[in-house]
């Protein structure tokens, strides 16, 4: 598969002594070290932060709003990647209520699917300019329990790279699951992170913790 000998930085406190842990994916063209700076921005004691490396800086080598299977098999293999690390965190015994995904970009539709795909109760999603993965104008049924999971999702309304139509899109859908969704369209903004969308973030991590 793709991604699956690819390098996990880390960042914050090790996992065997953290009380709680962020996955931060990065974007296209981007790496893993890149999306770990966030860490300096998104604190609190105890957090471990892990950062998954995608082969050739790409996770997925299509647009995000593509069919699934243009997709693959790099998509299943990236949300392989988040699912081990996942399952590597609950294993050094800090539950899924205090693990939070999140990403930037194509990092950000990758944390998106992965939570649509494995609900349960988290103890954040951060979807920073980005959405779920999937063809535009395909209703996407709701499929399981995300227990009142807080979730930022923020993006400009004239993003080049994800169509407002697939941010409202996911937000509906995770409400539709039962998360809590912040969600801000801010107006004329260029494809980044505003510090708006990092205060949001960090009020969630400090409600969950």
């Amino acid at each position: 598969m793709p991604h699956e000998n690819q390098p996990v930085y880390f960042a914050g406190k090790k996992l065997e002594e953290a009380t709680s842990a962020m996955i931060l994916i990065h974007g296209r063209g981007a790496n893993a070290e890149d999306i770990l700076s966030l860490s300096a921005h998104l604190t609190h004691p105890g957090l471990a932060y892990l950062a998954p490396q995608a082969e050739d800086y790409t996770w997925y080598p299509n647009r995000f709003i593509f069919p699934v299977e243009k997709n693959e098999p790099y998509l299943s293999s990236a949300l392989g990647v988040i699912d081990k690390i996942v399952k590597h965190i609950e294993e050094n015994k800090i539950s899924s209520e205090k693990i939070f995904i999140g990403g930037f970009s194509q990092g950000a539709c990758l944390a998106s699917e992965y939570v649509i795909r494995n609900p349960k109760k988290y103890g954040g999603l951060f979807v920073f300019s980005g959405g779920y993965i999937g063809a535009l104008n395909q209703e996407r049924e709701p499929n399981g329990d995300l227990k009142n999971t807080p979730v930022f999702i923020g993006c400009s309304d004239i993003d080049p790279h994800i169509p407002l139509q697939r941010v409202q899109e996911t937000t509906k859908l995770l409400q539709a699951m039962n998360a809590e969704v912040t969600e801000r369209i801010y107006p004329n903004m260029g494809h980044t992170i505003n510090d708006e969308e990092i205060e949001f973030a960090n009020q969630i991590i400090q409600k969950s913790l």
